[in-house]
């Protein structure tokens, strides 16, 4: 099972290392990270750096696209290279993914349009832009394509489509292998729970 996941200049880590995390359990996968030049691509802390191991050119196909979100997704809003190999890998997925602000990018492809798509909290609004019907859901499954809300919604996406196309028993012991049981020191993590103060200094300009 081929899994292309895409990285590019100011991609966020956890996008592609939590859905990289979880999927590399399934059977038979093999997972790239591709780029539109190889070598070293940085996220947007710049102190991080994930190789892309192959061009577009070389993954012109895969069973599952994962396109992570980030600072850098703001560069890929117009058509461009990373588009095109977009289109041409979605003509042929099975699953069609994305994490955070990744939806984004999917939905300036046009992909997204008249579908479902969630992304993260402070940009869900935008994906109407570009023809596509937000959810403020953490994992929305139109037909084939898979958007998850912020960061760390991409494990929870991972998983919940690792039981749909390996089963639910594979998708829990992978959980369990991972030890993914969320616990966190405060109720912080959705706009419907966060303390006001805390929400009204991330929406401060």
């Amino acid at each position: 099972m081929k899994i292309a996941i895409l990285i590019f200049d100011r991609f966020t880590a956890l996008d592609a290392v939590g859905p990289y995390e979880v999927l590399s359990w399934l059977p038979n996968a093999d997972l790239v990270f591709v780029g539109e030049r190889k070598g070293p691509v940085r996220a947007h802390t710049d102190r991080l750096a994930i190789s892309a191991d192959a061009t577009f050119d070389e993954v012109p196909e895969a069973d599952i696209l994962v396109i992570p979100g980030g600072p850098g997704q703001q560069a890929l809003m117009e058509d461009s290279p990373t588009h095109e190999w977009i289109r041409a890998v979605d003509s042929t997925s099975t699953w069609t993914t994305t994490v955070c602000t990744g939806s984004l990018i999917l939905a300036a492809t046009g992909l997204l349009k008249d579908r479902k798509a969630t992304t993260h909290w402070h940009r869900l609004d935008q994906l109407a832009t570009y023809g596509a019907i937000p959810t403020s859901e953490r994992v929305v499954f139109d037909d084939k394509y898979v958007t998850a809300a912020g960061v760390s919604a991409g494990i929870d996406m991972a998983l919940t489509l690792t039981a749909k196309t390996a089963g639910e028993t594979l998708a829990q012991k992978i959980q369990l292998l991972i030890e993914y049981d969320p616990q966190p020191p405060f109720k912080a993590g959705h706009p419907k729970t966060a303390p006001q103060e805390i929400l009204n200094a991330l929406l401060t300009p």
